[in-house]
């Protein structure tokens, strides 16, 4: 299950809350993967500096509501103000690897990010798939060069060696503040099927799906009915369009569609898939607008997706566990192994992590799996960790193991207990014990005055 967002923010902070937009309260399974596409992000020069060197708030701000879930954030990407966000469930991140990021500018004719996209690849479970979060030009009058603008996006290559090329995924998924309009209606005639809620009336003159009927390379990618109001523009928080003298003209600019390769290989062949030749399928479970959020003049959209797979991937690349108990009160070791063909390296490390972990980078400490080996034999290796690196308080952690070569984790141990230091405890009551003694005594010292 995976639920991707797209929503222009408008330079805006977070709000203070998401759970309608994330669906956190919802009654069914919870989703395995959130895909979360912003823009217009706060890019003044100040702000984006500091971004560079630190994580963006949009980010701490997901990661904060999303950890405690047990998702951690797999991969991001920002330029200037498009931000691409992935977290995952626990569970799942052994199986997904080769893990790319790239962006293309198009604003200023290619020299300024302020306009284009952002994109992360993946393989999951062994099928490819690639999320594609994009800010095309606005107007009413740039149809032509939205359209041009997608197909530079499109055109753009990751670094590295064997990577399909974006169209060559077996499922992408495009999305962001498209800014496509609303063609030849007036502002009147609009705002009126809106209010009266038949929406249908305006979907042959939007300009993204007027352009599907003309454009080939348009026609493959597929999108669920727009039963939804246009989500731009809007007076900030508010749900009344554009008071404002310019008075925008309500659009569907923001927009989510997919393109499953296998479906256009069918339509191509014009032969029949069976349903072992299948290995992938996306349904659309819901398509939707959130309009309780008002910081921008936008409404967030979001897609809720069932990935069937059909696993080509079904063990992970190493296992790993904790040896027996561990405290901080003697160093302690990790047993693992890899499948052979498994292309470690000496910059490879394992990694203790709370079981709230926010990345892949949010460790307590650390073994190299060279410098800090003990013992080697054909069933697996051990390495230690030092108990000095042992958090003292103990509690729930788990142990990943991180490839360089890579560049993701591939294994993950169940979790475990790390048990509290009772050195440390004991001396701790007994600071306690003597702290108490000193403020009963000068309690009793304040009456006897």
């Amino acid at each position: 299950r995976l639920h991707l967002v797209t929503w222009n923010v408008g330079t805006a902070s977070p709000p203070p809350d998401v759970t309608s937009l994330l669906q956190l309260d919802s009654l069914g399974p919870t989703m395995d993967m959130y895909v979360i596409g912003l823009q217009e992000v706060n890019s003044r020069i100040t702000n984006f500096l500091s971004d560079l060197a630190f994580d963006d708030p949009w980010s701490i701000f997901f990661m904060t509501v999303l950890s405690p879930l047990g998702y951690i954030k797999l991969s991001s990407i920002r330029m200037q103000g498009l931000l691409l966000l992935i977290f995952v469930k626990h569970i799942h991140l052994p199986f997904i690897r080769d893990i790319h990021t790239q962006y293309t500018r198009t604003g200023l004719y290619g020299y300024w990010g302020n306009k284009g996209g952002v994109t992360i690849r993946m393989s999951l479970y062994g099928h490819s798939i690639c999320f594609m979060n994009c800010h095309l030009p606005a107007h009413m009058e740039n149809t032509e060069q939205r359209l041009d603008d997608f197909e530079k996006i499109l055109e753009m290559q990751f670094e590295g060696e064997n990577i399909p090329s974006t169209l060559d995924h077996d499922v992408l998924f495009w999305f962001g503040d498209l800014n496509f309009r609303i063609a030849d209606y007036g502002i009147h005639f609009v705002r009126e099927s809106i209010n009266n809620k038949r929406y249908s009336l305006l979907w042959d003159k939007d300009q993204l799906n007027m352009a599907k009927k003309k454009e080939a390379f348009l026609q493959e990618f597929i999108e669920g009915p727009l039963q939804f109001k246009p989500t731009y523009k809007f007076d900030l928080y508010s749900d009344v369009y554009d008071t404002s003298e310019k008075k925008r003209k309500p659009a569907w600019t923001d927009r989510i569609l997919w393109r499953v390769k296998s479906l256009c290989q069918h339509a191509a062949k014009e032969g029949q898939f069976s349903e072992e030749e299948r290995t992938i399928s996306v349904t659309l479970n819901n398509y939707i607008s959130h309009m309780s959020y008002g910081i921008s003049d936008h409404k967030p959209v979001t897609g809720t997706f069932g990935l069937e797979l059909k696993p080509l991937v079904s063990d992970p690349l190493v296992t790993l566990n904790p040896e027996g108990e561990w405290s901080a009160e003697h160093d302690v070791l990790i047993n693992y192994s890899a499948v052979p063909e498994f292309p470690s390296s000496a910059w490879d490390w394992i990694g203790l992590f709370k079981v709230t972990f926010r990345h892949a980078n949010d460790y307590i400490t650390y073994a190299w799996v060279e410098d800090d080996e003990i013992s080697s034999n054909k069933d697996g290796k051990q390495v230690y960790m030092s108990a000095a690196e042992i958090p003292d308080v103990g509690g729930e952690f788990v142990l990943c193991y991180y490839s360089n070569n890579l560049q993701s984790i591939v294994g993950i141990s169940q979790p475990f207990q790390i048990q509290p230091n009772r050195t440390l405890i004991g001396r701790d009551l007994t600071k306690e014990e003597n702290s108490w003694t000193r403020k009963t005594d000068n309690l009793e010292s304040c009456e006897e005055f």
